[in-house]
């Protein structure tokens, strides 16, 4: 999942289907940006029940775009489980994926920046050493 560049961290979700609907495992330092039961029938759906709670550190919700999963199966050769190496040309991969728009832009420009009190729950137990800082 990406934001718009400059204004926060990309998150990468680890994809899988139970009874055709899509679930995913995930990290991160926002608790409302970790893992997802597999109830979405589209991965549409998935990425969109992070939208809310993908923000920075301004208050901007700032999710935009998501690519369809890589089979990292085609990784395993590099050894990418234990080597920096293997996890770099994934990152290269993953970053030439195409990416698929959430929003137009007529929806961006009327996004409201996060409520307060959203905002601090989502807040609660960040390591803020690890928040990314917009541009």
């Amino acid at each position: 999942m990406f934001p718009d560049p400059g204004t926060d961290d990309d998150h990468v979700l680890a994809i899988y289907t139970r009874d055709g609907c899509y679930g995913a495992v995930a990290k991160s330092n926002f608790a409302g940006l970790r893992s997802r039961e597999p109830i979405y029938r589209s991965l549409r759906e998935l990425v969109m029940s992070y939208f809310e709670l993908f923000f920075n550190v301004d208050g901007d919700k700032t999710l935009r775009n998501y690519t369809r999963p890589a089979n990292l199966a085609a990784f395993d050769r590099f050894n990418w489980l234990w080597s920096d190496s293997g996890v770099d040309r994934i990152e290269r991969r993953l970053l030439s994926l195409k990416r698929t728009p959430l929003l137009t832009p007529s929806m961006v420009q009327a996004l409201a920046k996060m409520d307060s009190l959203t905002y601090q729950a989502g807040m609660l137990g960040v390591n803020p050493d690890g928040l990314y800082k917009p541009h």
